[in-house]
């Protein structure tokens, strides 16, 4: 019985981000769009405008975690287990800069390095530097 607990996260908890179509500071964002995560949590993203989908983009993913794909205008979670950096991408407004970085544990980040080398379209990537250079 001991090692059923020992093997789940006491204090795992649910982080919601948005979708939206304006935001408090642009429009086609995620909100909030850096999240910082420890191992265990779900981060969900959940659509309060039509038109969104959140996936993870697969370069932008710690060692050995599967991408995630979620369906158009539905809620999408991702449980992180691994430390590391998850980027996360709205399908249809990528280039429009719909972005979002989840940092999982306190850092460093074992893909750091890898994530701000990811090519992204230039909207999309003029909101993640910011984020990446947020990220340990």
């Amino acid at each position: 019985m001991t090692a059923a607990f020992a093997a789940t996260p006491a204090f795992a908890k649910d982080v919601i981000v948005q979708m939206k179509n304006q935001g408090a500071a642009s429009a086609m964002v995620f909100e909030p769009s850096f999240v910082q995560a420890m191992p265990g949590d779900t981060v969900k993203f959940v659509p309060t405008d039509k038109s969104h989908s959140a996936q993870t983009i697969p370069s932008m993913l710690p060692a050995g975690v599967a991408p995630v794909i979620g369906k158009m205008n539905q809620e999408m979670s991702i449980k992180v287990d691994k430390p590391g950096l998850y980027g996360v991408a709205c399908k249809p407004h990528t280039s429009m800069g719909m972005v979002a970085l989840i940092q999982v544990g306190k850092g460093p980040s074992a893909n750091l390095a890898t994530a701000r080398a990811v090519k992204l379209p230039p909207l999309a990537a003029k909101r993640m530097n910011p984020m990446l250079a947020k990220a340990r």
